[in-house]
């Protein structure tokens, strides 16, 4: 697995929508202060002070945390930090209301869209990629299902991709994804767990748009983010990348120790081995099914939206997040063999869930050169967490560990 496959599907904490997200509250960030009951089951080490705000100041003050971290307690925003620029050229900070970046923190919303369509009674979970798809051979179009890709267990392959290509508009983004999704090949039979692959995440998109009549970006927009109140999340294109001054830039580490913009330097490329001369910012727009931008306190939403019913009625938010196959164990009791202990780890529909400690841990992560995001939903006690990045080198692993450690113990 490449460090993007490692980072971004394994999403290095339990990841995953809470399958018991329906213990999340409705009330939005600013509501009344919580009761002194409820303040008391607050952890130290999540408050103002503590010792998780601690550790990721001192990151900072290191320069190795440029970004935006968030705690939330059923709805109640218990801290927030913010650290950084998120524009140097024009000196803009990074605060709350910047959205960063999400690379594979973002797949979860193309099963959102398929689940929803499937409560619709438009589509079914074992209707084959054939059923609504052309273009794809026999032994994928007859015997690979909708379950197969959300699930991980398509036994794809992911296309190769040209990394140094400059896409310059939506079409020729979605004309290319369109053809390298047709281009993934059976190396397992289907129901094979499969390390991340391109084509389940491409795939189920271009469903979403046979289906619906509208592009896969428009209608994650109207029908999630919208309806999530997710004012600051968006398929942003790079002309918007470059304009708006609520879009955190990405910054990439160089070879020669410095750090460039990579918007605005196309031509510069990570030198990370795992991702050689990538810049995310070659694309016009995220490919169909994958990334996009999103602010701190829009992911909560987004989590609050998936316990309520707004986005996903409460069979469906539960079918998101259960358990579908289990990891491999891991030696050392260490989930996947990364640094975040886990009693358990599980496949689920464009993420993994975790049961840490005897709680669930629910969320994604991602890594692109220069961006960092990840989101972690704790349904047996209403926290979600947030962190998102924009540049290289910061610690993911132990951040996102101390965030679990801070919340469960």
């Amino acid at each position: 697995m490449d460090r993007r496959q490692l980072l971004g599907w394994g999403g290095l904490a339990a990841a995953g929508v809470a399958a018991a997200a329906t213990q999340l509250a409705a009330a939005r960030p600013g509501h009344a202060a919580p009761a002194a009951a409820e303040a008391h089951a607050v952890p130290p080490a999540t408050r103002p002070g503590g010792a998780y705000d601690r550790y990721v100041a001192k990151l900072a003050a290191e320069d190795r945390f440029s970004g935006v971290v968030l705690l939330s307690h059923r709805g109640r925003t218990v801290l927030s930090r913010s650290y950084g620029m998120a524009d140097r050229e024009r000196g803009i900070h990074n605060h709350e209301g910047i959205a960063f970046h999400l690379s594979s923190a973002g797949k979860p919303f193309g099963a959102v869209a398929i689940l929803q369509l499937a409560q619709r009674g438009k589509l079914s979970l074992s209707d084959t990629v054939g059923t609504y798809l052309t273009g794809f051979t026999q032994e994928i179009a007859e015997k690979v299902t909708i379950h197969h890709l959300l699930s991980g267990t398509s036994g794809l392959s992911t296309p190769d991709e040209d990394l140094q290509r400059v896409f310059q508009s939506r079409e020729e983004v979605h004309e290319f994804y369109e053809g390298w999704a047709r281009r993934a090949k059976p190396v397992a039979a289907p129901g094979t767990p499969t390390d991340h692959s391109g084509a389940e995440v491409a795939i189920p998109a271009l469903i979403v748009e046979a289906v619906t009549g509208t592009t896969y970006w428009d209608y994650a927009q109207e029908h999630i983010f919208g309806r999530c109140g997710m004012s600051g999340t968006a398929f942003y294109t790079r002309p918007q990348w470059l304009a708006d001054q609520h879009i955190a830039h990405s910054y990439m580490r160089q070879a020669d120790g410095s750090r460039v913009d990579a918007v605005r330097n196309l031509d510069k490329g990570s030198p990370d081995p795992f991702q050689l001369g990538k810049n995310p910012a070659r694309g016009f727009i995220d490919a169909p099914g994958d990334g996009g931008f999103a602010t701190a306190p829009d992911l909560v939403r987004f989590a609050q939206a998936l316990g309520d019913g707004t986005v996903l009625d409460s069979p469906y938010a539960e079918l998101l997040t259960g358990a579908k196959f289990p990891h491999a164990p891991q030696g050392g009791g260490l989930r996947d063999g990364r640094t975040t202990p886990a009693d358990a780890s599980f496949g689920a529909y464009m993420m993994p869930v975790s049961l840490i400690n005897g709680q669930w841990v629910n969320g994604r992560a991602g890594v692109n050169p220069g961006s960092v995001a990840s989101w972690n939903i704790y349904p047996d006690t209403g926290w979600v967490g947030v962190i998102l990045g924009n540049h290289d080198d910061v610690p993911f692993q132990e951040i996102i560990q101390r965030e679990i450690q801070a919340v469960i113990g």
